[in-house]
């Protein structure tokens, strides 16, 4: 868990963790491995920068003073671990057959090009887009009706002298998630959409708050371009002068 605590969500779901835990499924194990082996092992899981640092890193960590259980107990939970690895790789393998798949069916759709010109989205969150949206462009007759379906336009409730509005509690949670992935994002190669962004959070929006209000923008877009057949258009999504204002 040290070695790979660096690495998103634990790490030790990522390729170069798994080809180190194949060989080394015990401290014992682990406090044995050579520096030329730490290297082979990071090559066959695709590493090819710092190398050398991370090889000294991993070398220092598993020959470290650890506390440690009797040898039998360490054996079996090796055993263990090793069985684990094992249902671990199958996974990881069929997540990423699929992945291809799915990248490969995604791009023969005549929406893809449309929906992929958008900046922050790729061809896996791209595909998970259309496949909630569906692509009869007869089913959301304006842009109102996608981004309620998306969850991205806030709710409003009224009553008497009061007025709430409210995040959209109702909604395609699937499409959502990919929508704030894709507004994430954009933030870097966008200028536009990193001047809204900006724009709402010195307005006070919290950090998810501008997320879907950037979300709500641009999938009003993609709403635009997919019913008039057209790609993104930084210049019409964001004009000009409303990023020089921001």
């Amino acid at each position: 868990m040290q070695a790979f605590a660096h690495l998103p969500n634990g790490g030790v779901t990522k390729a170069e963790a798994r080809v180190i835990l194949a060989p080394a499924p015990t401290p014992a194990q682990a406090a044995a491995l050579t520096r030329g082996q730490l290297r082979a092992a990071l090559k066959r899981a695709g590493r090819a920068r710092y190398l050398d640092r991370d090889v000294e890193r991993l070398h220092a960590i598993f020959r470290a003073e650890h506390m440690r259980l009797p040898d039998l107990i360490e054996q079996a939970m090796g055993h263990q671990l090793t069985a684990l690895l094992g249902q671990l790789e199958a996974t990881c393998t069929a997540e990423q057959n699929l992945a291809i798949r799915v990248e490969e069916s995604f791009a023969q759709h005549p929406d893809a090009e449309i929906i992929t010109s958008f900046p922050g989205v790729g061809s896996l969150v791209g595909a998970r887009i259309l496949a909630e949206i569906g692509d009869d462009r007869t089913r959301f007759t304006d842009a109102r009706g996608l981004k309620a379906y998306a969850g991205s336009a806030p709710v409003t409730r009224a009553g008497g002298r009061s007025r709430h509005i409210m995040t959209r509690k109702v909604k395609n949670d699937r499409l959502a998630a990919a929508g704030y992935i894709g507004a994430f994002a954009a933030l870097r190669p966008s200028p536009g959409a990193r001047a809204h962004y900006d724009r709402r959070k010195a307005a006070d929006d919290v950090h998810t708050a501008a997320l879907r209000h950037l979300f709500n923008r641009l999938i009003g877009c993609l709403h635009h371009c997919l019913q008039k057949r057209r790609t993104y258009d930084e210049s019409i999504a964001f004009p000009p002068h409303a990023v020089a204002a921001a």
